[in-house]
């Protein structure tokens, strides 16, 4: 076969110059190489998170995440601390001053009570109706039968609830000392009473 084509040009390039593995390497300092990335990285060029050399520290994307700010829309909930503690042991002594304050309050407020209650029956006409009543039921030709309005007199009420209360003082003190020691002598086998303290928020 013969070639009709005629004579073909020749490039210069391929002509004259050199074959590319026979190109000598450009002049200038060798560094590692870096592939061509097909976008940029933000803020000024980081890549894997690490800073190149010859660059700022301003906008890295390894800072970036590091740095990570919440979201405005995110509502944030306040943690409450807790703590757990244990009441091990009671002082009867202490227990023993609280509760005869507590008791002795406790007695005035029962004679303030008792008496508002029997100024209100009196005002009310309670001591009249009920005391005619047991009169007329237990009386006769010689007597007039028993008295009520004279025996709940406001001065034996008061004198009465009085007694109560002060033997109520004495009574709930004993029995509170009492039970601070039986708890100290509970907790020393079972550990005692456990509470969870928290903060307000």
């Amino acid at each position: 076969m013969t070639d009709t084509r005629g004579p073909q040009p020749q490039y210069e390039g391929y002509a004259t110059g050199p074959l590319p593995g026979e190109r000598e390497s450009a002049p200038g300092p060798s560094g590692p190489y870096h592939p061509p990335q097909a976008y940029q990285a933000p803020g000024g060029g980081t890549q894997g998170g690490q800073q190149r050399p010859g660059q700022g520290g301003g906008g890295t994307l390894g800072g970036a995440q590091a740095t990570r700010k919440p979201r405005t829309g995110a509502r944030t909930t306040p943690r409450t601390r807790k703590a757990r503690l244990r009441v091990a042991k009671a002082d009867p002594w202490s227990v023993m001053k609280v509760s005869f304050l507590l008791s002795i309050a406790l007695g005035i407020c029962t004679v303030v009570a008792a008496a508002i209650l029997w100024m209100v029956m009196d005002a009310m006409g309670v001591f009249t109706t009920v005391g005619g009543t047991i009169s007329e039921a237990t009386g006769s030709n010689e007597s007039n039968g028993f008295d009520l309005q004279s025996f709940l007199s406001l001065p034996r009420v008061l004198i009465f609830t009085s007694v109560i209360a002060v033997i109520d003082v004495v009574l709930a003190t004993a029995l509170a000392t009492l039970g601070a020691f039986i708890y100290n002598l509970s907790a020393g086998f079972v550990g005692g009473v456990e509470l969870t303290l928290a903060e307000d928020e």
